[in-house]
C-alpha cells in the first residue's frame, strides 16, 4: 500500500514513495536508526497525528523540494528537511520533537523522494515492509481524520477555531461542521508553512 505521489512543478523522476501506518509498535527502533544516520533508514519519519490532510504534508513536501532543487536545504538531507518544513517556526530541533518520529509515536507517516534511479516503489515497500511494525493505511484525508490530534495540532500552530459558517470567507452549505473546521485549521497551516517558507 504504499503510494507514489508526484508534485506538480517537479521533475517527474523526483516522485515521493508514501506510506502510512497505524499501531506502530518499533518506533524506538525507527528513531535510533535514524539518530544512528543509518543511510538504509534514510527517510522523512512523521508523527502522523500532527498531521491534518494530505494537502499539510505535500506543501511542506513542495517547499521541501523546491529548496533541494535550489541547494538551500537548512537541515542534513531531503527527508529531514520535510521534517522541519512542517514546523511553524525555524527551530530544527523543536521541529524534530513536534513532528518527527518519538519512542511513542503510534501512528506513521514515512516519505522516500526518489533522488536517485535506485529508489523505486519496488525497493521502498520492500524495506517498510521487513522493517515497520505496524498496520498500513491508505495515504488519504480520510485516514488523517482518524489519525490527527486537532488539538496537538492547533497548540502547535496556534490556530484559532472559525467563528462563522464560512471558510475563507465563504459559505459553505455542503460541507458539515466538522469538515468546514477542518477545512478551516487546514488553511492557517498551509498559511503558516508558506509564510515561512517566504522568510
Amino acid at each position: 500500500m504504499v503510494q507514489t505521489v508526484q508534485i506538480a512543478h517537479m521533475p517527474p523522476d523526483l516522485v515521493l514513495h508514501v506510506g502510512l501506518y497505524r499501531d506502530l509498535t518499533n518506533a524506538g527502533f525507527l528513531r535510533d536508526q535514524l539518530l544512528a544516520g543509518n543511510a538504509e533508514f534514510e527517510y522523512a519519519f512523521i508523527d502522523a497525528s500532527m498531521i491534518v490532510s494530505t494537502k499539510h504534508v505535500l506543501a511542506a513536501t513542495f517547499r521541501t523540494l523546491n529548496d533541494y532543487l535550489n541547494e538551500r536545504l537548512k537541515s542534513r538531507n531531503v527527508h529531514s528537511e520535510i521534517v522541519f518544513a512542517l514546523s511553524p517556526n525555524n527551530n530544527i530541533g523543536e521541529a524534530f520533537r513536534r513532528f518527527g518520529i518519538s519512542e511513542t509515536t503510534k501512528n506513521l507517516l514515512v516519505i522516500k523522494v526518489a533522488t536517485s534511479p535506485a529508489v523505486t516503489l519496488e525497493s521502498v515497500t520492500s524495506h517498510l515492509n521487513e522493517h515497520i511494525k505496524g498496520t498500513q493505511v491508505v495515504f488519504d484525508d480520510a485516514s488523517f481524520n482518524s489519525l490527527s490530534d486537532i488539538g496537538r495540532i492547533k497548540k502547535v500552530y496556534k490556530l484559532t477555531s472559525p467563528t462563522s459558517g464560512k471558510v475563507n470567507g465563504v459559505a459553505n452549505r455542503v460541507q458539515g461542521a466538522g469538515e468546514r473546521h477542518l477545512d478551516f485549521l487546514e488553511s492557517q497551516i498551509l498559511g503558516s508553512i508558506a509564510l515561512r517558507g517566504a522568510t
